[in-house]
């Protein structure tokens, strides 16, 4: 059983965390249904899969979207031919949309659809302007250094 969690309490005394806040809220609203299934996985330090149980559905019948920060997987199925006469039907046709939120430089590899299920590979990459680098320190070398508080000419 799924209950709604007030976030109120957080937004008064936070600053800056609205976005945070506005996905928490939209993943509970958008999961209340829980149709399809997915699983998320961590396979290493920057990659991650996402399957989601697409029984009935083909590859034709799904669309991926990637775009600002969200993953969207949206499946319709096409028309079923009105000569077809089920006696039960347990397989779920309905169509249906998740979203994804993914986190800043986190980017589609690739999506296989394979038994059913439709794989998806993300893998985080920061560009390198972005990732910390050590900078150097100009100043006295070693050979150079003198007491505390005594000044050397250079």
């Amino acid at each position: 059983m799924r209950t709604n969690f007030d976030f109120s309490p957080y937004r008064r005394s936070t600053v800056g965390f609205d976005r945070l806040f506005d996905i928490l809220e939209a993943s509970v609203r958008n999961d209340a249904d829980g149709w399809p299934p997915f699983d998320l996985e961590r396979e290493s330090e920057d990659s991650y899969r996402i399957t989601i149980a697409v029984a009935g559905f083909r590859p034709d019948e799904i669309e991926i979207v990637a775009q600002q920060n969200q993953l969207t997987v949206t499946g319709r199925k096409a028309e079923d031919p009105a000569s077809r006469r089920f006696l039960h039907r347990g397989i779920a046709s309905q169509a249906f949309e998740r979203c994804f939120q993914l986190a800043d430089f986190v980017e589609v590899q690739k999506a296989r659809f394979e038994n059913g299920l439709l794989i998806i590979n993300l893998k985080r990459e920061v560009p390198e302007a972005m990732k910390p680098r050590r900078i150097a320190i100009d100043g006295v070398g070693k050979d150079r250094l003198s007491a505390p508080g005594t000044l050397q000419a250079a």
